[in-house]
Order: structure tokens, then sequence, then C-alpha cells
């Protein structure tokens, strides 16, 4: 693989380890709090971003969170992207404790 190929590649296991990172740094040691959600989520979504775009690589991203309360719920999310698969990527994230999930999705567009 070229260079400059290698540069513009959406890597999973590099954009995993930064989110999770992340995801760490807001969540671990809490316990869900309904009151504290928004601003966890809001907080993951934008150093998600902020670390990506940092990346310097030619895409636009797409970040969604969800934090959910761990109470023995069924929860399902699907999604689905028409694009190029040999320049797009995406990825999702799964972080637990004993009382929360927290699920972050990656979409990398190339520019």
């Amino acid at each position: 693989m070229e260079e400059g190929q290698e540069e513009a590649t959406f890597v999973v296991e590099e954009v995993t380890q930064l989110v999770m990172e992340v995801i760490d740094s807001q969540l671990s040691g809490s316990n869900y709090q309904h009151s504290r959600i928004n601003q966890w989520s809001s907080t993951i979504v934008e150093q998600s971003l902020n670390l990506l775009t940092k990346l310097g690589k030619p895409f636009k991203y797409i970040v969604n969170c969800v934090i959910m309360q761990k109470t023995g719920a069924g929860f399902h999310q699907a999604s689905s992207c028409y694009w190029d698969n040999s320049t797009d990527g995406s990825c999702t994230v799964r972080w637990e404790n004993k009382t929360m999930y927290c699920i972050v999705s990656i979409f990398a567009l190339a520019t």
C-alpha cells in the first residue's frame, strides 16, 4: 500500500482505541445518573470528533453516542450506509460498567 493511500485509510483499531480512551476518561468510575447523560454524551462526541480530526486524515466524520442505564431492557441499533467501501469506513465502540452501557458509532466519509 502506498504511503498516501495508507494515510487516507480508515483504521478501525486506531479509531476504536481513540474512542475507548475518550469514553473511559468520561465514564470510568461513574454510576448511571440521568441528570449527567446529556453532558457525558456531548463531551464524548465532541472529544472524539476533536481527536479524529487531529489524525489529519481526509474524512468527514459522523459520531453518535448512546448511553443507557443497565436495567435488563433490550437495546437494538442498526445502521446502513450507501458509500464507497474502498475509501469510507465505520466502527462501533461498546463500553460498559455495572450500571450503564455506552455505544459510540463512528462513520468516516472520504472528502
